[in-house]
């Protein structure tokens, strides 16, 4: 779909290794925001497949999504709103002004439950709203973020990934685009 783009996320992606006795690699995609073509070409080639689907607004989970939803908005002339995160070190859900509906995620990739919150006057009854995360692996943020969708009231339009690292069935379940297969990623 994208494909001089694809070659230039894997080309600026690298794997590292935090802990030698760790378990696993830590994805680094931070090249990615140092690259001002990655920066002007990945709102629009994320956007691209739901133009149709005509989003009102992005709606995005920290910290990534702070960086790619609003370049996905602009491409796309809709609207960005923040899903904070809540229990992650040094959060306080205090910091979020005015009423937020909340969602418990399932456990993630490294088995931890997560709360995540969408302020209510950011979000309502007429919205059409698409889904941005720069990976997905288990779908657990995505699957808060559509019941935050529906306790509000609104309408989901699908969702879109720099990296989709699931099997094609979640992929289905989640309407997940994906500009890379992590598969891609792999040295």
């Amino acid at each position: 779909m994208h494909p001089e783009l694809s070659k230039r996320l894997i080309s600026r992606f690298r794997w590292i290794d935090p802990d030698p006795t760790g378990p696993h690699l830590v994805s680094d995609g931070s090249g990615w925001w140092r690259d001002p073509d990655i920066l002007r070409r990945i709102g629009p080639a994320l956007a691209a497949p739901y133009r149709t689907a005509a989003p009102t607004v992005v709606l995005a989970p920290e910290v990534a999504g702070l960086l790619l939803g609003p370049l996905v908005a602009v491409a796309l002339g809709a609207g960005f709103v923040p899903a904070h995160k809540d229990g992650r070190a040094g959060s306080d859900p205090r910091r979020i002004a005015g009423p937020t509906t909340w969602a418990d995620t399932a456990p993630d990739h490294r088995g931890r439950v997560l709360r995540l919150g969408v302020r209510d006057d950011r979000l309502g009854p007429g919205d059409r709203v698409l889904l941005v995360d720069d990976w997905v692996s288990t779908g657990a943020q995505l699957r808060a973020l559509y019941e935050l969708i529906a306790a509000r009231g609104a309408e989901p339009v699908g969702a879109a990934a720099v990296v989709a690292d699931c099997p094609p069935e979640l992929a289905r379940e989640l309407r997940l685009t994906a500009l890379l297969d992590a598969a891609q990623l792999d040295n």
